[in-house]
């Protein structure tokens, strides 16, 4: 079979100024499955590792407990499901087994109670040898993991079973509920699995219902796993940054398979939500003329058909003009992205300025994001950054809301392209 995925590539400009410099250049290489296989469906093998600990109690657990349940109805007998609960403890509410038993899973999520500490560790450790009972090629393995506190001692043991995780192919959502949890320790746990991190904000109990529900509903639209991106650059050209744009904003590692090839991980592929990227790359100087300056090749498996290192291919093209009108033209489309991703890293230069005590830096980065913001219309992340921005001017440091709704929130900007 083929035709899975396919390779499209625009750039921030349509013809560049031929120039006798350098110039910075944006490639956009957006990777989507296809109608080829718009119908397949793999069962879930998927794992809730939940804090149940004493600062749970109340709301947020009842909250909690709602979401799960509505996570099971969601599934079907063909689904695995198991439910881990951690305090300073760690117990195994729900043994992973097909979903067949609905009313008898949501009794056992009924019976949780809150109490105790939180130690992350425990609950991810047996959270993945429960998903390892259910893992397989063909099924869409998650663990989805969520506290609202801070784990103490047992940091790097988390990171150590999150990258344990990614090699056996459990993408971690990691998510933090409230403003009381280590924000760098979700990021660290949903980067070496591959997955992602995200927050939810105290008081705001619908938003726990509908994460579960997205993202269960993200694992069973799961249609291509295991996809990469290698680029392929042709003498002289220097990437500088790669940056993942759909479905979030993310900085990319990328590995460095040769001194003209570079290799970016994508993960998994929704079906009708793909994965996109953005290059930054520095580019010699050319003469007037169409050039090919790389080639993008995916690499990708589809389980459900049984197809594995399946690849799709497209030439990265630029064009060059000595007609100054023709190489002002830009391409609104992917110059949008490029604003949304400039806000997210100006937000995060800001926050890594304050945290090594650069006042003044930090300011000015964060009223530098809030003026980006206002122009891509986000007033209320606009008004986060500047409240944030004066805080530091007053000596008051940043707030933990403040800092997690920039952190997250600027990552979803791409989620409302124009």
């Amino acid at each position: 079979m083929a035709g899975e995925v396919q390779l499209t590539v625009q750039t921030n400009k349509d013809t560049f100024p031929a120039t006798g410099g350098q110039q910075l250049t944006y490639v956009l290489i957006e990777a989507m499955p296809t109608g080829v296989v718009a119908n397949v469906q793999m069962p879930l093998n998927f794992s809730l590792v939940l804090d149940h600990s004493g600062s749970m109690s109340g709301a947020k657990l009842d909250n909690l407990k709602e979401a799960a349940k509505l996570a099971v109805d969601q599934m079907g007998p063909q689904d695995w499901i198991s439910i881990v609960i951690f305090d300073d403890k760690v117990k195994v509410v729900v043994p992973g087994q097909p979903v067949s038993d609905v009313q008898g899973l949501k009794s056992q999520i009924d019976g949780i109670r809150a109490g105790g500490g939180t130690a992350i560790s425990r609950g991810m450790k047996e959270g993945l040898e429960e998903l390892r009972k259910g893992l397989g090629p063909d099924r869409v393995s998650r663990m989805l993991l969520l506290t609202d506190g801070e784990t103490f001692g047992d940091e790097d043991v988390c990171r150590r079973l999150a990258a344990d995780a990614g090699g056996e192919g459990i993408p971690i959502v990691a998510l933090g509920l409230g403003e009381e949890w280590n924000e760098q320790l979700l990021d660290d746990i949903a980067d070496a699995a591959g997955g992602i991190s995200d927050f939810i904000p105290d008081g705001q109990p619908d938003v726990i219902l509908t994460t579960f529900e997205r993202q269960v509903r993200a694992a069973q639209a799961t249609v291509v796993q295991n996809a990469n991106l290698v680029l392929r650059l042709v003498g002289g050209m220097m990437p500088r940054a790669v940056w993942r744009v759909t479905p979030m904003i993310a900085k990319l590692g990328h590995r460095a398979l040769s001194d003209r090839d570079i290799q970016v991980t994508l993960g998994d592929m929704e079906r009708d939500q793909g994965q996109s990227v953005l290059v930054e790359m520095l580019v010699p100087p050319r003469q007037p003329g169409s050039y090919r300056i790389a080639q993008a090749e995916v690499g990708y498996d589809v389980p459900a058909a049984g197809l594995t290192g399946e690849k799709v291919k497209t030439d990265v093209l630029l064009s060059f003009t000595n007609d100054p009108a023709a190489a002002a033209q830009e391409n609104p489309y992917v110059m949008n992205i490029i604003e949304k991703v400039t806000a997210h890293k100006l937000q995060t230069r800001a926050l890594d300025e304050a945290a090594v005590g650069n006042i003044v830096g930090a300011t000015q980065k964060l009223r530098a994001a809030a003026t980006r913001l206002l122009e891509l219309g986000e007033d209320d992340l606009a008004q986060t950054a500047l409240d944030e921005a004066e805080r530091l001017e007053q000596g008051e440091g940043l707030s933990a809301g403040g800092t997690k709704k920039l952190r997250y929130e600027t990552r979803k900007l791409t989620q409302k392209l124009d």
